[in-house]
């Protein structure tokens, strides 16, 4: 333990011999660590709310497009299953004919939280005189609630006008603003050869500018007589108790009940590849800062050797081993490293929450007023290990070198 103390004490004299040189490594590993722990946050901030506005507007999976087959039984994890008819080919026909029936078999599920069905035609909607092309989705709301956030998007309005006018309609943010339609205006849907009068209850948005210019919402009866669907529905959208597990709950439910389901991985796969590739290039990117400040940790510590010839062969003569050099030039190392992390922690945490103050203002593929940060452990984490290996690689090679410089050899200015 003495011995120990000592090296470390001999080490932290070693490092204040070249103060500034130190100091400049040190602050390269600060503010590496730093900048990597709050690009990780940014990156992985928009990922997951991404995620979220998906998860709020689609749904973590839909089951939809019947599978035609023989006879199957369709069994739920849950009680007793049922049976449906099906021809024997194996393409997929476009919609769900027994909603009631595959409904009730996928609620059976016991990772599924809740299930709404959704009837989804193309129309014209006219208003203000002016008309656009929109998609009608025809909704059970309180169903629709536990499937998605659309109590949260409403901007004007409110779903209890929606909820008590059979007639009512949800209309995009995006939408509303190229009709010039405020809560209370008529408009007038034209579909399948029919017309309907519907009024304005309520203006969402939720982000995704796509949906927000094209999707309307109307209570199912409406839809079913506007479209001219007396029965069956598009699809049926699916909550769940873990988002995360949707394709192995998607591969099930379509193994069961035979119809297709699709996970939200699947669905939004090009944008998480995006963000994925976003995630690792900055990583890559801000980790050669920790780089260049290892490279500069290399260059000190030669110099260090090359300084303090003389005291090694001292301290050979006093009977220290090649491994205690060793040590005390990898603790000048570790010494610096542990300082650049705390204080690069530290900085980084007071960085992401400023960050996250700031304003901003993005619409498009979701919608925010300010940067998005996801706060983890695992970044800073992450940053240590990387300062850790690279700076710890960095010392090794100066202090094996120095641990082989024998006393005779110093002394007769053959060392080197």
């Amino acid at each position: 333990m003495a011995r120990k103390s000592t090296n470390f004490l001999i080490a932290l004299r070693f490092l204040l011999s070249r103060k500034r040189a130190m100091l400049m490594s040190l602050a390269g590993i600060v503010f590496g660590v730093t900048f990597f722990i709050v690009t990780q946050a940014q990156t992985s901030g928009f990922e997951q709310f991404f995620i979220r506005t998906m998860l709020g507007v689609n749904g973590a999976l839909r089951v939809e497009d019947r599978i035609q087959q023989t006879m199957r039984s369709m069994e739920a994890e849950r009680g007793t299953g049922f049976a449906i008819s099906m021809d024997d080919s194996v393409e997929y026909i476009e919609g769900v004919e027994h909603p009631d029936e595959l409904e009730s078999a996928v609620a059976r599920f016991r990772e599924v939280v809740s299930v709404a069905q959704v009837l989804r035609g193309s129309a014209e909607i006219k208003g203000n005189f002016r008309e656009m092309f929109c998609k009608p989705y025809g909704i059970n709301l309180e169903q629709f609630l536990g499937v998605s956030d659309l109590d949260e998007q409403i901007l004007y309005g409110d779903l209890d006008r929606f909820r008590n006018n059979p007639q009512g309609l949800l209309v995009g943010i995006k939408l509303a603003q190229r009709l010039q339609l405020e809560v209370g205006d008529p408009v007038l849907l034209e579909a399948a050869g029919s017309n309907e009068r519907f009024r304005v209850s309520g203006i969402y948005e939720t982000g995704i500018e796509q949906v927000d210019k094209e999707r309307v919402f109307l209570h199912m009866p409406a839809a079913r007589t506007l479209l001219k669907k007396p029965f069956g529905v598009s699809y049926l959208q699916v909550n769940l108790l873990d988002h995360e597990r949707a394709p192995e709950v998607a591969e099930r439910i379509e193994r069961v009940v035979m119809h297709g389901s699709m996970s939200w991985q699947e669905r939004e796969k090009t944008w998480l590849q995006v963000f994925r590739a976003l995630r690792v290039s900055s990583a890559i990117t801000v980790s050669s800062i920790i780089l260049i400040s290892g490279l500069g940790m290399f260059n000190t510590l030669v110099m260090i050797v090359m300084e303090k010839t003389k005291e090694i062969a001292i301290l050979r003569s006093m009977g220290y081993q090649q491994r205690d050099v060793r040590r005390i030039f990898l603790w000048q190392g570790f010494t610096v490293l542990s300082l650049g992390v705390v204080l690069g922690c530290i900085l980084a945490a007071g960085a992401t929450y400023a960050i996250s103050r700031l304003p901003i203002r993005i619409r498009g593929i979701f919608s925010t007023d300010s940067f998005v940060v996801h706060w983890s452990w695992t970044h800073y984490v992450a940053a240590a290990l990387i300062a850790t290996v690279i700076v710890m690689v960095a010392s090794y090679f100066p202090a094996r070198r120095a641990a082989r410089l024998e006393p005779g050899d110093i002394i007769r200015g053959t060392s080197g």
